[in-house]
């Protein structure tokens, strides 16, 4: 399977490993990573930029930027109760925190 040779590099790798990054090449659950990241290009494509004729790259790129900001900070998903997906990961961080300090 190809999994890019740019991200499988020891270059890349150890540079995710001294950040702390997880890596995880197995290729389990890739399947559904590529299920979200296809429904954010579908909504990317039919909410922004679609709708819009830009003059210049730096117009679509701050467009663009805007939008991703409305997905991630305001756009309600079912899947989250409603609630935005930054909400839900804030709170899964603030959660985890506080189960480390109590730990």
């Amino acid at each position: 399977m190809d999994q890019g040779s740019q991200f499988t590099s020891f270059a890349w790798t150890d540079r995710l490993k001294r950040v702390g990054t997880r890596i995880s090449m197995d290729g389990k659950g890739r399947c559904i990573d590529n299920v979200f990241i296809e429904r954010l290009w579908q909504s990317l494509k039919y909410e922004c930029i679609y709708l819009h004729t830009w003059e210049t790259g730096s117009q679509a790129k701050a467009a663009i930027g805007r939008w991703i900001t409305f997905y991630n900070h305001e756009r309600p998903r079912t899947a989250h109760g409603g609630q935005p997906p930054a909400v839900v990961y804030f709170k899964t961080i603030e959660t985890d925190q506080q189960a480390q300090s109590v730990a």
